[in-house]
């Protein structure tokens, strides 16, 4: 932010920010220091910060604003709500229309294995939901052994005090006593990365077998359920081959352990079909969804339950005795209204045919960017890609050597007035809107290739690709 452009009233809100606000994941001495970048106004791809400096939004909010910002209908659709009924419990069997409504929408667009839908208020929620949901399944049907989870390296499952175990990032669980004692994980599905990464059957066999491996080691009788993202988000937009997912179903259904897919990321049209599931008719035990579900513009997400697991747990249940899980505002009805507008957007209003068009122009602008000397890997599904920088091509070496890399490459997009991820290991990280035009991913990368450029000429960089 140009400290120049700010008026009184944004010094005021820095020095509030800095005193009281907890951001989430960031370091919190660093952020008093520096304090926040203060976003003001908003429309379509566009942000624009308190000093009237103008972002093209690469990264959908935090991969969620799905239908771009000020979507009118979407505003109605919650002033209404709020006129009409602006909150109402679930609990003591209470009920809302648009909670039932968006229930009953949810079964229909969902694989044909989801029957119930529990609506929570984001995907960390939905996630803690899935794993209390399959520890009383388990108990449910007098198997009270299976009590281990097993996940993937580098995979994100959110950060509550289940989530953040499942999710195998050191970051979220440095000083959170993580990973759990029951919490497992299996090497991520890197194309890239991974010895045999060309050959996608090779890497579809070797996730299969170190499912099986795992399994076999903790006991069958003992694990409860494997948990995975279609393409994994934040661990640096992983994009396994077509296949994997399917071949991960069939083997977790051959070891008896429940398959839960995280969606929170790639459901709604980010990978192309409505889930990314949808390609290869995978019918999961479980599925978690949120960000897409409102496009971001009021907090819900949804864990989805096969009929097995929830009759398992329905049955079992002695009579007139509540299954304990709830919360004040799962299925709130102004949440509830909106995502049903929003999911209105995506089919009647044209939105995810529109993400369907573009994508061919996002994979290749991703791809023409190969040639550049940081660049290593560009992976794409859909609206949702990545290019990995490397300080060689040849070994893949990253930039591990180059102090505060992903902060001073967030920086340059800043200044260069386009906001996408940076993750710490030298992955950018992309997700437009679903309405993006043609024009629209032009300057995204247009702008993406000045970053890129003026990174190339930093000292420390191009020391690294000299050695």
């Amino acid at each position: 932010m140009n400290p120049a452009a700010r008026s009184a009233d944004t010094d005021a809100l820095v020095r509030l920010d800095r005193a009281h606000l907890v951001h989430p994941v960031t370091n919190w001495r660093q952020h008093e220091e520096r304090g926040p970048l203060i976003l003001t106004e908003a429309r379509g791809p566009w942000l624009k910060d308190a000093s009237g400096h103008e972002l093209l939004d690469g990264f959908a909010g935090l991969w969620c604003v799905n239908v771009g910002y000020g979507q009118e209908s979407v505003v109605r659709a919650a002033t209404e709500q709020l006129h009409k009924l602006p909150y109402a419990t679930g609990y003591f069997d209470f009920a809302s229309e648009p909670a039932i409504r968006l229930a009953a929408k949810l079964v229909d667009i969902t694989p044909p294995s989801l029957t119930r839908a529990y609506l929570t208020l984001g995907g960390s929620e939905a996630v803690d939901a899935a794993a209390r949901f399959i520890v009383q399944y388990w108990n449910a049907v007098g198997r009270p052994a299976k009590k281990h989870f097993i996940s993937q390296e580098r995979g994100y499952h959110g950060s509550s005090s289940t989530g953040a175990g499942l999710t195998a990032l050191p970051v979220f669980h440095r000083g959170f006593d993580l990973p759990l004692p029951t919490q497992h994980y299996i090497p991520s599905p890197n194309p890239y990365r991974h010895p045999q990464g060309g050959d996608a059957q090779a890497l579809i066999a070797a996730s299969v077998a170190s499912l099986r491996a795992k399994v076999a080691e903790l006991g069958a009788d003992n694990v409860a359920a494997f948990f995975c993202e279609p393409v994994q988000g934040s661990g640096g937009v992983i994009v396994p081959p077509v296949g994997w997912l399917k071949a991960m179903r069939d083997a977790a259904r051959e070891l008896d352990i429940l398959f839960v897919v995280d969606e929170v990321i790639t459901g709604f049209g980010r990978t192309g079909p409505m889930f990314a599931c949808d390609a290869e008719g995978v019918e999961p035990d479980l599925m978690t969804l949120a960000k897409g579900l409102t496009s971001g513009y009021l907090p819900m997400g949804a864990t989805m339950l096969s009929e097995k697991v929830y009759a398992g747990i329905a049955d079992a249940a002695p009579a007139g005795v509540p299954v304990g899980h709830g919360a004040t505002y799962s299925a709130h009805p102004v949440s509830a209204a909106v995502a049903l507008e929003v999911l209105r957007l995506y089919t009647e209003g044209g939105v995810i045919a529109n993400a369907q068009r573009v994508a061919p122009a996002f994979a290749a602008a991703l791809d023409g960017l190969r040639s550049h000397p940081l660049v290593g890997d560009a992976r794409c599904r859909g609206l949702l890609g990545a290019l990995e920088l490397v300080s060689s091509k040849a070994t893949k070496r990253g930039f591990g050597a180059v102090p505060g890399l992903a902060e001073r490459l967030f920086a340059s997009a800043y200044r260069n007035g386009v906001v996408f991820r940076c993750f710490g290991d030298g992955v950018l990280g992309f997700a437009p809107a679903l309405t993006y035009t043609h024009g629209d991913v032009e300057q995204l990368f247009a702008r993406v290739r000045k970053v890129l450029d003026e990174a190339l000429a930093w000292p420390d960089v191009r020391a690294a690709l000299a050695d």
